[in-house]
């Protein structure tokens, strides 16, 4: 063992996931422990598995094995810890299992199997803390759980209901991460427009206001902090319950991206009841049409699940469709596949596995022709895009940037080439003009 204690870490799964590997990772370097980049470096390995599918489990099951037989000492944490005997059947020999949002119970953890260090140097962490994402862009988790009980979802029963983080926190810890330099705010949560419901929407004191614990209002306030800062703001995983049309305004100010991160998840609303998704009664194709008449340029993604139990193709039409009307710009597509511990296993008529794969191709299809027409209409225009990377040197650079359509890692990129695109740099954002679009990625040259 080293004379500084060292822990590796792999993180599997979501985003939220990713911000808690990010909290258990500060607070281990800021008790003294060094962080190793690889299995042999490390005296112990911390897992944050993933527990929502059947592929991310075996992923995290995966993952363990692949841990003890490389470095021995494992822990392991996050969604798939809240099934402890799965992992114990699987991998009997590990240290320590805690589900998950268990920061304090994973550092015991380490603890216990890996004494810290007697004098720990806490002016080595930086003041965002140990992140995960590349410097320029960080995810912000407001609250933990959710209070819904979609009958495909076993997430409540492994993180429990709605769990709104205090306004104050979060805001400071917004604040925290524009003053580290980070260019783009990603936030995230199961249920992100239910933010505050559990706090009854209590006001905060706030300098010498008070702010509602209220999703509205802690968007405004987070997008006064990032465009005072000239950095972006983008929401994720937002339900399209009626306060939603509020944050509109703020997009329309320049407060907030035009950027919309909603699971409809289906367009036929007896799968919608099915599945027990909540405001399925809504006419969704309306609020989007009332959406974008108010702002043109809104970008829309969302993901979808085909094959549910009791789909038929008259159901499936119905999806195509409304998807067809919508116009949406994003779009993710799954499989329906049982879950352990969900109620939609219990449900009749499940869809053959060789007429969910030929929906999903036809539904991929039809998505697919949409993404290309939107991005299409783009061609010819100035937008202000954020460099993630740059690829080559000199007069063959190309720097690969987003737009406000496009979250990290799950939408498209624009790629910027010509001249002066060697002078840009990472984290950077650039005026360019929209040179050309394919299915899901546009061409760029500098305005």
């Amino acid at each position: 063992m080293s004379s500084v204690p060292r822990v590796g870490f792999v993180s599997l799964g979501c985003p939220k996931a990713l911000v808690d590997s990010e909290r258990i990772l500060t607070q281990l370097r800021a008790e003294g422990y060094d962080i190793a980049p690889t299995y042999q470096g490390a005296d112990l390995v911390v897992v944050n598995t993933c527990g929502f599918i059947d592929d991310a489990v075996h992923e995290s099951l995966d993952t363990i094995g692949e841990a003890l037989r490389e470095n021995g000492k494992v822990i392991v944490t996050g969604c798939l810890g809240a099934q402890p005997e799965r992992i114990r059947a699987r991998h009997p020999q590990v240290l320590g299992i805690t589900g998950p949002q268990a920061y304090e119970d994973v550092v015991a953890n380490v603890h216990a199997h890996l004494p810290r260090p007697h004098d720990p140097f806490t002016d080595l962490v930086p003041a965002q803390g140990i992140k995960l994402t590349p410097r320029h862009y960080a995810y912000l988790k407001i609250s933990e759980g959710c209070n819904h009980r979609c009958s495909f979802c076993i997430i409540p029963s492994m993180r429990g209901d709605l769990v709104s983080r205090p306004l104050p926190l979060v805001l400071n810890e917004g604040i925290r991460l524009l003053n580290a330099g980070v260019r783009e705010l990603l936030v995230i949560s199961q249920d992100t427009s239910a933010y505050g419901a559990d706090l009854r929407y209590r006001a905060e004191p706030w300098g010498a206001r008070e702010i509602r614990t209220k999703f509205i209002d802690l968007a405004r306030e987070l997008g006064a902090l990032t465009a005072e800062r000239g950095a972006w703001l983008r929401l994720h995983y937002v339900y399209p319950y009626p306060h939603v049309d509020e944050v509109l305004a703020l997009m329309a100010d320049g407060l907030v991206l035009p950027y919309l991160d909603i699971p409809f998840q289906h367009g036929s609303p007896r799968i919608l009841k099915l599945m027990k998704r909540p405001a399925h009664a809504e006419n969704t194709l309306e609020r989007i049409r009332a959406w974008r008449r108010l702002l043109p340029s809104l970008a829309i993604r969302s993901t979808f699940i085909v094959g549910f139990p009791g789909e038929t193709e008259a159901d499936f039409r119905l999806l195509l469709d409304w998807l067809a009307e919508a116009g949406l710009d994003r779009v993710g597509c799954f499989k329906y596949s049982p879950v352990d511990g969900a109620s939609a296993n219990a449900l009749p008529d499940p869809v053959p596995a060789q007429v969910q794969e030929e929906r999903y191709a036809r539904f991929m299809e039809a998505a697919a022709a949409i993404s290309a027409a939107r991005l299409a209409r783009r061609v010819g225009g100035r937008e202000r895009v954020l460099v993630d990377a740059l690829e080559g040197s000199g007069r063959g650079a190309v720097a690969v940037a987003r737009s406000f359509a496009d979250a990290p890692q799950i939408d498209g990129t624009v790629r910027i080439r010509g001249a002066g695109v060697a002078r840009l740099a990472v984290g950077e954002f650039a005026e360019v003009e929209i040179t050309a679009a394919d299915t899901y990625d546009l061409g760029a040259r500098l305005a």
